[in-house]
């Protein structure tokens, strides 16, 4: 059995630039309706469904993430230079970085020596991303 996310945006060649200039890697061929990733070494697949689409298979309404969450996913990263890398790249991309740890060091250590950043896409949705300064 395997498991993967669906998540709602409102444009799919945008979300596919997004994350394509994040280095994750296309998952089959997009559509107008669809485009898929995968992430991280174990190649979790989050779909991005245009949102109309996504509701009607949800026969209800999508968060309004201006308003809520509605998850939010953890990528684990080998170094703080490999987390400062994607910080830079999701900038670039158009994402925004909600915590940034170069800006407050002490709030991005945890007490587990966690160095912490959390991001969210072009659509709201958020990532959080950390390495552990431990290893």
């Amino acid at each position: 059995m395997k498991i993967w996310a669906n998540l709602g945006v409102e444009d799919i060649e945008r979300t596919q630039k997004f994350y394509k200039r994040l280095g994750f890697i296309l998952n089959g061929t997009s559509t107008n309706e669809i485009v898929s990733f995968l992430f991280g070494e174990d190649e979790f697949v989050i779909h991005f469904f245009k949102k109309e689409k996504l509701k009607e298979s949800f026969e209800g309404e999508i968060a309004d993430l201006n308003n809520s969450n509605e998850v939010m996913f953890t990528l684990s990263a080998k170094s703080k230079e490999e987390v400062t890398v994607l910080i830079e790249r999701i900038i670039k991309a158009g994402g925004y970085i909600r915590f940034d740890p170069r800006k407050d060091k002490k709030k991005f250590y945890d007490d587990n020596g966690y160095y912490v950043c959390v991001f969210q896409d072009l659509d709201g949705h958020l990532f959080n991303l950390f390495c552990n300064l431990n290893r």
